[in-house]
């Protein structure tokens, strides 16, 4: 083996250590079904526009859960409380009668204070259980979406777009957003192709709304608090040794955590075009673990970088293998296949956790 061949064969090996062969193989995967959509009969852009899209809805859930992962918390399976804070934001926000763009800038204002006061109150539990943070996570995200069914029936809302239409008391399940925020991040200087007859739509206000969250949050980890928050999920003894308030800090990321949650489920609302309320948050909260954890992270480190690689990577193969298995064998098969992907992928992910995301 020459010099040159050597060389290869480090650089390989490297991007092999470094992006890990599980992503790599995912990776490769991913591509080789962008390769056969249009030799299967799959529209292309069509498919590169759902993958944009759906990454759109959904890269926010997943940077919730960077804050708690750097202080040590744990992946945030209690996003469902970030969520429901989100849901009241919305739902008071059409409540107040805000519609169009506001309607949604509304939403966040109002979910801010619910988010504030659901992770502090989250917050100051995980401080009392170090240590067994995902477990008690887990319970609190699905007693907090049990316990909302409740109050859904009971808040005294009176809208009529989102009232129950035969009782008038109590909130539907599901209702539209089209006369309030609906794509009101998509549509934003979106770069629409399909006038020259390439079905192919690019979400850009989405994708700029996530650039700078993503900013953001970078920014925020590079400040003093940030960089202490890093420092207390790195070693929390050493931190305190240091003169840093642990749990105020590990209060803080769950607080940070909790809001974009809230953000997030707002802005997938406003992409699907639809309010989800009762059960649905249940559906949330291990995908954005899942996509986290393929994108690179581990339970205790992740980075901005494993937010966008592992939710292109977990949307796009929940988008695109249904759809080249469809046009392959031409049966409707691809709400069964999507749960397959969708599941083995949360499996793996789950998998892998404790294993520093390689």
């Amino acid at each position: 083996m020459d010099k040159s061949e050597r060389l290869q064969q480090t650089r390989l090996n490297q991007l092999v250590n470094t992006y890990g062969l599980p992503r790599l193989i995912i990776t490769g995967f991913l591509i080789f079904l962008f390769i056969m959509a249009p030799v299967a009969g799959a529209d292309f852009p069509t498919q590169i526009t759902n993958v944009l899209n759906r990454f759109g809805w959904n890269a926010v859930l997943v940077l919730a859960m960077v804050p708690m992962v750097h202080s040590g918390c744990g992946l945030n399976f209690g996003i469902p409380l970030g969520i429901l804070a989100g849901l009241l934001g919305a739902t008071l926000s059409i409540q107040f009668g805000f519609t169009g763009a506001l309607s949604f800038v509304m939403a966040i204002v109002i979910s801010t204070p619910f988010a504030i006061l659901f992770g502090g109150g989250y917050g100051a539990l995980l401080n009392k259980i170090k240590g067994g943070e995902m477990m008690v996570a887990t319970y609190v995200g699905f007693s907090s979406v049990s316990f909302m069914c409740i109050m859904w029936l009971m808040i005294p809302y009176t809208h009529p777009s989102i009232v129950m239409a035969y009782t008038g008391v109590g909130l539907r399940n599901m209702f539209s957003l089209d006369n309030f925020y609906a794509n009101v991040l998509s549509d934003f200087l979106k770069i629409d192709l399909n006038p020259i007859d390439v079905n192919l739509v690019i979400p850009t206000g989405s994708l700029l709304f996530i650039a700078l969250l993503c900013f953001l949050m970078w920014a925020f980890l590079h400040t003093k608090t940030g960089t202490a928050m890093t420092a207390v999920g790195s070693n929390p003894t050493f931190a305190k040794a240091s003169g840093i308030n642990v749990d105020r800090i590990r209060m803080l990321s769950v607080i940070l955590s909790t809001w974009l949650g809230a953000v997030g489920i707002l802005v997938y609302q406003q992409g699907f075009g639809f309010v989800q309320l009762y059960m649905a948050p249940f559906n949330m909260a291990i995908p954005a673990v899942a996509a986290i954890l393929i994108g690179g992270a581990s339970v205790n480190k992740a980075s901005i970088g494993n937010v966008v690689i592992g939710t292109i990577l977990f949307q796009g193969l929940v988008t695109m293998t249904p759809t080249v298995i469809n046009s392959l064998i031409h049966i409707d098969i691809s709400e069964v296949i999507r749960v397959i992907v969708s599941n083995g992928m949360v499996v793996y992910a789950l998998t892998r956790k404790t294993e520093g995301g390689k």
